[in-house]
Order: C-alpha cells, then sequence, then structure tokens
C-alpha cells in the first residue's frame, strides 16, 4: 500500500491533483506526473463508487497515492472506498466536532471505529494480505476533514482537536461562498480565515489542507503554513488545454 499518512503529519509539502472526469486514462497520466497523491472526486466528480476501483488501479504501481474524496459523510461510502484501495478519504461538509468525530470513526475498525472487516476486497488483496492490512490500517488510513463553510470556520479549532483527524483541508469556493465573499479568494476576510484554519492545526498537530487554482496561490498557500496542497484537477486541465488548441485557430479564421 502507498501509505502517506505520516508523510503528511511530518510537515513536509505533500502536493497533489485532484481527478474529477472518471477517465482511468487520465487518473493513470497525473499519477505518472510527480504528484505525491492524486484523489478521485465522488462528490462532484463523473464517477460513480462501482467504477472507482478501475481509476484506483489505474493509479496502482504510479509514485502518487490514491486518495478519494467521498459523496457525504456516510460510513457505508466510507467503507466501500477504503475497501476499494484508497489510502485516505476527504470527507465534505464537516461544520462540528461530533460529525468530525463520525468521520474519523468510518476510517478505522473496532475498537477505535466502526469500519466493517472483510478480508475479501482489494484493499486486502483479494484476501491474500488481510491480517497485513487489518493489522496496519487503522495507523496508516489518512482521515481528511473538509472546512467549507462559515460555521466550520468557527469550529475550526474543536474539529482539529478531533482524535482520527489527520487533516482539515480548505475548499476556497464553498468557504467563500459561506462566508457571503463569493470566488473572491483575495479577500481579507478569506485569507483571515485561512489563517485560523492553519493555527487550529498548529495547535492540534494536524496538518492544514487547501485546493489551490494557480502556481501564485500554491505558493501564497505554503508560505501561509498549508502542506498538502492540491492543484486544479484533470478535468480542469484538459479543458484549458483544449482551448488552447482550439485558440490556436483564431487568427486563421
Amino acid at each position: 500500500m502507498q501509505w502517506i499518512r505520516h508523510d503528511v503529519l511530518s510537515g513536509r509539502l505533500m502536493a497533489g491533483t485532484f481527478l474529477n472526469t472518471g477517465s482511468s486514462v487520465n487518473a493513470e497520466i497525473a499519477a505518472q506526473a510527480g504528484f505525491d497523491w492524486v484523489l478521485v472526486d465522488l462528490e462532484h466528480g463523473a464517477l460513480d463508487q462501482d467504477r472507482l476501483i478501475g481509476v484506483l488501479q489505474a493509479v496502482s504501481g504510479t509514485p502518487a497515492a490514491p486518495l478519494v474524496r467521498v459523496a457525504w459523510n456516510d460510513p457505508v461510502r466510507c467503507k466501500r472506498s477504503l475497501d476499494a484501495g484508497a489510502v485516505g478519504l476527504m470527507i465534505p461538509w464537516i461544520n462540528t466536532a461530533e460529525e468530525a468525530r463520525q468521520a474519523a470513526r468510518a476510517t478505522r475498525y473496532p475498537p477505535a471505529g466502526i469500519r466493517g472487516v472483510a478480508g475479501s476486497p482489494r484493499a486486502a488483496g483479494y484476501g491474500q494480505r488481510f491480517r497485513e492490512y487489518l493489522a496496519e490500517a487503522n495507523d496508516h488510513v489518512l482521515t481528511i476533514a473538509q472546512i467549507e463553510t462559515s460555521e466550520a470556520l468557527k469550529n475550526a479549532d474543536e474539529i482539529a482537536a478531533v482524535e482520527g483527524i489527520d487533516v482539515l483541508f480548505v475548499g476556497p469556493t464553498d468557504l467563500t461562498v459561506s462566508m457571503g465573499i463569493p470566488l473572491q479568494y483575495d479577500h481579507p476576510q478569506l485569507a483571515d480565515a485561512l489563517q485560523r484554519i492553519v493555527a487550529a492545526c498548529g495547535r492540534h498537530g494536524k496538518a492544514a489542507g487547501i485546493l489551490a487554482s494557480t502556481q501564485e496561490q500554491v505558493a501564497a498557500y505554503h508560505a501561509w503554513g498549508f502542506t498538502m496542497i492540491g492543484l486544479g484537477s484533470d478535468g480542469t486541465t484538459l479543458a484549458a488545454a483544449m482551448r488552447n488548441l482550439a485558440g490556436g485557430f483564431s487568427k486563421l479564421r
């Protein structure tokens, strides 16, 4: 398994990107590009749970660790994504410490959590490495709580204090909308909010994460203390590249 939890918590920069097209080919290309992690997006991406294994298989054997953003804070969705071979989960829309505890418990086997135990899934080598996986999963699965609302911002310190939550990962678009400053990524209120989240993570030994859309944002976020940083997605990258290709014809029309 390509476990990365301890690397993330060590404070080193862990760079990644989102996969939202549902394409196993795009996933393989991204995973070979030099990222530490790639995240399959089941919340907003064009992919259903039943096709997740194919995309995770495409990432296998590459240097990138496979993460999954589940569609909701649901123990069944978490269990199925981990069984499929994800080494970490991002759980969206975490607003309170109680919701964070639910997410943390969903990603761990008893007695630490409520994840169902089975030896047959892909994560356990279809039964061939079940005992090994059972012994190591609780210590190595990465659990990421998304901070996307004003309520979550208010409760950031309590969320960061929850045992089993490893990363507070900001969704900037949702957060700006919730704060009443939609898409204003350079707004002083957002800058203050981000620094409060980083501070909460620092107090509780957690990593601060965020999704950036430009290299300039990456540099700024890293300077503020974010260490798990995603940049773009396969869909936005492909769309931008295709617009660039089509634009090459504009002078000839």
